[in-house]
């Protein structure tokens, strides 16, 4: 499979849930984490609503700008980076399948967070159909009372 293909797997997990919200999160998902870490996992549904929209400038707000994406045995090194490569194929994709968020955990530590997601996307994409088991580990600061991403690690298995 293709690097960038894997790495828009991953962006889809969270990202079709802004069109298919019903789908995303079901309620035992984020029933399940301790309401401190709630509103650092509520960044990361907004950073995959973002996508799904195909607000990009809204999705970059949610990131630090020296956030580390890791994808596929890639790295990009800042938001600005990540806005150059893949950001607006990771939103086309988000906008082409249904994501569904299927297990979630979390732990917040002062001012760092993480969040790990599991997930099932299915749907099709240039034409290829799309049946992938995702995974996404998001880490946050919190800084001047507000959550921003610092790294994303995505992965997908057929």
């Amino acid at each position: 499979m293709h690097s960038a293909l894997k790495f828009a797997f991953g962006i889809l997990l969270a990202s079709a849930a802004a069109a298919h919200p019903e789908q995303h999160k079901p309620a035992s998902v984020d029933a399940a984490l301790d309401r401190t870490v709630q509103p650092a996992a509520a960044v990361v549904d907004g950073f995959h609503a973002a996508l799904t929209r195909g607000d990009t400038d809204s999705a970059l707000g949610f990131l630090a700008d020296n956030a580390v994406i890791f994808e596929a045995g890639g790295v990009e090194r800042g938001k600005a980076e990540y806005a150059s490569h893949h950001l607006s194929a990771d939103s086309a994709f988000s906008q082409a399948v249904l994501s569904e968020v299927t297990r979630r955990t979390g732990e917040l530590a002062g001012d760092l967070a993480w969040i790990a997601s599991e997930g099932r996307t299915t749907g099709t994409y240039k034409g290829k159909p799309i049946d992938v088991v995702t995974t996404e580990t998001m880490v946050l600061r919190r800084s001047g009372g507000a959550w921003k991403i610092v790294h994303i690690h995505w992965s997908s298995a057929d």
